[in-house]
């Protein structure tokens, strides 16, 4: 069971990012824990995860959310994919970045 965390300013408009995904993983029978935090809560929440993704008004925290989850993967997300709230999308995003 994979762990996919979204981070962003509030965890508002992400959680329904995250339920689009959930769609997507059930479509293609992927196991997977999706869920969304604001990224004060980063360190605790998002600790074990094997992907962090960050909502695009937070990409310039990148290096810090990095700095604080050493040896995961942490990236942003495409402004239009979010903005299209594309499950599948950034769930193919979440899984490259896994493997990569």
């Amino acid at each position: 069971m994979k762990k996919i965390t979204l981070l962003c300013a509030a965890g508002m408009s992400t959680s329904m990012l995250v339920k689009a995904m959930q769609k997507a993983a059930e479509s293609e029978n992927f196991e997977c824990e999706i869920a969304a935090y604001p990224t004060s809560e980063a360190k605790d929440k998002a600790a074990g995860s094997d992907v962090v993704l960050l909502g695009p008004q937070v990409r310039f925290q990148k290096a810090k959310i990095q700095e604080l989850l050493p040896g995961i993967p942490v990236d942003a997300i495409d402004m239009r994919m979010y903005g299209r709230m594309d499950g599948a999308g950034v769930l193919k995003f979440a899984q490259e970045k896994m493997h990569a």
